[in-house]
Order: C-alpha cells, then structure tokens, then sequence
C-alpha cells in the first residue's frame, strides 16, 4: 500500500507546488483555444489526474473534440482520434494480426498490427453511434489498460485515458452506451452553450488571424508521477464516510436513500462512484496546492461522478425528473 503524503515528504511536498504551477500553466495553454468552460476544463484536468475517463456530452460545435485535442497538446501526449460510425469493427480499435512474410525465416507469420486505441490519450468521438458490439472493445481498456487479440494480451501506454464526446439531440443512428460501459467513465461532463460575451469572444478570436501553437507543459513520465502524488494524499475518514453516504443514496432501496429516489430510480451508482469521488477529491484539493481534500472537493465532483450511473424507472421518465434535480438535496446533507 502506498504511504499517504507526511507533512515532512520534502520530496511530495515540492511535487504538489509543480503541479500547482503546472495547472495554471496548463489552464492558460488550453485558454488559447478554448473560451470561457472554465468548471468544464478544472474537472476535465482533475479527472485525468485521478487517472480516470471523461463522456464529454454537448451539441455540436461546443469545440469538445477541440478541447481535448489541446488537452493532449498541452500534456504533450500521444493522442489518437477514434470516429464513431455505424460499419465501425471492434478490429478497427483494438488492432488485428496480419499474415505477413518473415524476412529472416521465409515463413508466414501473424504479426499484430496495433490499432489507434494505443496511444496516451484515445478521443471517441461521438462513441453513441456505433453498436454496442464495437463500443464493448473499449471496456477492458479502459478498466485495465490492456487489450487482448486472439488469447494475446497487449499492455497500453502510461498514462492512459478515453475521452469520449457523444451528441444529446441526434436520435437517428445512435445506440445507447450500456451501463457497464457508462460505468467505466469516471465523470459525465455536461457542454452548455456559451455566454454572449464568451461567444462574442470565439468569434473574434476564430474569424481573425491564425491561433499561435499550443506548449506543452506536462509529458507522460511527469504526469504518471503526478497520479501516484494523488493517491498518496490522506483522505479523512469523514471525506470517505460522505462519499460512501452519497453513493449509497442514488441506490433505490438503501437506508440512505431519500422516497424521491426510491419513487423515481431504477438503480443507481455502485462502489466505483465512491472510489471516485474520493479520487476526484483527492485531485481537485492537489490542483489548488492543499495535501487534504476537504467536502468541497467531493461536492464539486459529486454531479459528475454519480450523475451518469442513475437511471431512472418508467414513473421517472413519464414525469420528466432530472436526475440534478434528485441529487441537490443530498449535495446539501453534505454541507
């Protein structure tokens, strides 16, 4: 078991105030290109040092494939972008073997041919649209960063993240993510439209002259030691018993759930929501330079972490509940 951060870790110590400077220079770089989403991009960046993966939901043309584009640039990652389609095969993801001739031997042999799913950062971009078949050969990669092609097994890059976008409105060609696949990612980030000064803004700084580049400000090996950081921090035993309590809450059945969401929930989050709210915590407090998550860590989590593994049941759906709506009350039993 990794030891927790000591206050006299002068080695931890210094890693946490390069990653506060580092954050800042990163939220600058991705400034560059992304305007305003300020929560969107903190939660964005917490999630990735919790070594977590995001959905990024939203209409088109809210720029999520460009922002995780500048995400990778400015992690200074391998990045490869994976588009969705109906004709899309679990091979075309994963890799395949190829029957290849041996220069050395003058025999047929099957060599593996890797596919873009190898590659520090993986953009699913828009992964609703294709059967759950194809998006069924992202599970063991996300969970253990491995992919397995005809009995072999083939490790992933360090570090490793999916980033998935996926259009609310289009119905038409689209499939449902299941819910195992739903409960691989760590958060569901909502894109909202932008303000009329934000939108204002994109025009200008889109319709003018070229963008400069975005710098790279984090490389793998630096990033990887910046996650081993987060897991070192000491979580209180209060953060977990909270974190615990509001996991438990969304389970239509539990002491801790409220009669809305035994009336309105089919099923709600399991124990990998608590494990990432504390992760996620952990992140946000590391972010803002402090070596204890504190409540507002995990509330600041809360809505993305557990908002995408509820579901509701027919009486739910038939009445028009949002599920933000089920989750505020128990947010404010936290305070």
């Amino acid at each position: 078991m990794t030891a927790p951060v000591q206050a006299g870790s002068h080695d931890d110590i210094a890693l946490l105030e390069r990653l506060g400077a580092a954050r800042s220079a990163l939220v600058g770089q991705i400034a560059q290109r992304i305007v305003g989403q300020e929560a969107i991009v903190e939660n964005l960046v917490a999630t990735m040092l919790a070594g977590g993966h995001a959905l990024l939901v939203g209409v088109p043309g809210l720029a999520k494939t460009l922002l995780v584009q500048t995400v990778a640039q400015a992690l200074d990652l391998s990045f490869n972008r994976i588009q969705f389609t109906p004709d899309l095969m679990p091979s075309d993801i994963t890799g395949t073997e190829l029957l290849q001739d041996d220069a050395a031997t003058g025999r047929r042999v099957f060599t593996f041919m890797q596919g873009p799913v190898f590659a520090n950062i993986v953009l699913a971009d828009e992964i609703n649209r294709a059967p759950p078949k194809t998006q069924a050969a992202l599970l063991q990669a996300m969970q253990e960063r491995e992919v397995t092609v005809s009995g072999q097994t083939h490790t992933l890059p360090k570090p490793y993240f999916v980033l998935a976008t996926q259009n609310p409105i289009e119905q038409e060609g689209t499939y449902p993510l299941p819910e195992a696949q739903l409960d691989r990612f760590m958060v569901e980030l909502r894109i909202g439209y932008p303000t009329r000064d934000e939108e204002e803004r994109i025009v200008h700084a889109t319709t003018g002259g070229a963008q400069g580049p975005v710098r790279a400000v984090l490389g793998a090996a630096e990033l990887v030691e910046m996650q081993q950081l987060v897991r070192r921090l000491p979580a209180p035993p209060t953060l977990i018993q909270h974190a615990v309590r509001l996991a438990r809450g969304t389970r239509p059945g539990s002491d801790e759930a409220s009669p809305e969401v035994n009336k309105y929930v089919r099923w709600g989050a399991g124990p990998r929501a608590s494990q990432y709210l504390v992760l996620g915590a952990k992140a946000r407090a590391a972010l803002a330079g402090r070596a204890v998550p504190d409540l507002d860590d995990l509330r600041d989590m809360a809505l993305p972490v557990l908002r995408h593994r509820m579901v509701l049941n027919f009486q739910g759906e038939a009445e028009g509940i949002r599920l933000e709506q089920l989750l505020a009350p128990m947010l404010g039993k936290t305070a």
